[in-house]
């Protein structure tokens, strides 16, 4: 059997850590203290339409060198990357593979640099959020998982069943970097519009902007071009359909945490995306203007200490 290990255990890895262990696979979950102390105490709660279950699950808050995992998924947020990859060491070992499901493709550099070769690209499309009693919950039925080879090389077997439980409609594909890419275009394009103008889509077409949404998406999909990987018409299709559709209550997940006060992966998603389309001579006052609105708020939040 697969030996897996999940880094993170919140809305995401939660999610579909428990439906693989209902898969009956063996899944341990790398996570902090706080969290830990919540999965003895209560088990891994987990609900989702026609599901509502607890898992006794097997935790860890730090590894040792014994026994490396044959898979590690990592599902942290972005601003836990950078303390998280050097704590992965003894999980990895010659025959592990690593699957990041974060945005942006920071991660994947950051990961590929620490364990080369062994790194698949992954895109999970899962709307889901931790409730106030810690229980994982996905809102809607939509559960999805994408991987594939970063430079042409396949999937192991394996990691494909694995990864085939119920409720996650798994797909290996042969472009993996391309969607990634797409994804985080569009992630960028809907955090610049929604941070910039602080609403939803409806609201900012209402207010007469979507000559400006237009814009967003065109510099965002300029920087993926330069950097080799354009994003196709079906992309573009689905980037538009979703930022312009009038009286949509849609937000970046970027907004969200802002008004909520979460961890935002600013850096991640728009520091990183601007500082390629720098390097490439690309032009982005829209993205830079988001950006720098963010990280005004970051300044003003860490000089109040909050």
């Amino acid at each position: 059997m697969t030996r897996i290990l999940v880094v993170g255990a919140g809305a995401t890895g939660g999610a579909l850590g428990a439906r693989l262990v209902a898969a009956g696979q063996d899944v341990t979950f790398l996570v902090r203290e706080r969290r830990a102390a919540q999965l003895a105490a209560d088990g891994l709660r987990f609900r989702a339409p026609g599901t509502d279950t607890v898992h006794d699950v097997r935790v860890v808050t730090s590894l040792d060198g014994g026994d490396p995992f044959d898979l590690v998924i990592v599902a942290v947020k972005a601003p836990a990357l950078a303390a998280v990859v050097p704590t992965l060491t003894p999980a990895v070992g010659p025959g592990t593979r690593v699957v990041p499901l974060l945005n942006g493709m920071a991660h994947v550099d950051a990961l590929e640099a620490a364990f080369p070769g062994q790194v698949l690209g992954g895109i999970v499309m899962i709307v889901a959020t931790l409730d106030d009693d810690a229980t994982v919950v996905q809102m809607t039925s939509m559960s999805s998982l994408t991987i594939g080879g970063l430079h042409g090389d396949p999937v192991p077997d394996g990691v494909v069943e694995a990864l085939a439980a119920d409720g996650v409609a798994l797909e290996v594909v042969d472009d993996i970097a391309a969607r990634l890419w797409a994804k985080w275009v569009f992630i960028a394009a809907a955090g610049v519009i929604t941070c910039l103008f602080r609403g939803t889509v409806g609201d900012i077409l209402a207010a007469g902007g979507e000559a400006t949404i237009l814009e967003a998406v065109d510099e965002c999909e300029r920087v993926a071009t330069a950097a080799g990987h354009p994003v196709g018409e079906a992309g573009h299709a689905r980037s538009l359909a979703l930022l312009t559709e009038p009286g949509s209550g849609f937000t970046s997940s970027l907004y969200r945490d802002l008004q909520q006060g979460d961890p935002v992966e600013a850096e991640h998603i728009l520091g990183d995306l601007a500082a390629r389309a720098e390097a490439l001579g690309v032009r982005t006052p829209l993205l830079r203007a988001a950006l720098l609105q963010l990280r005004t708020h970051h300044q003003a939040l860490t000089r109040s200490g909050t």
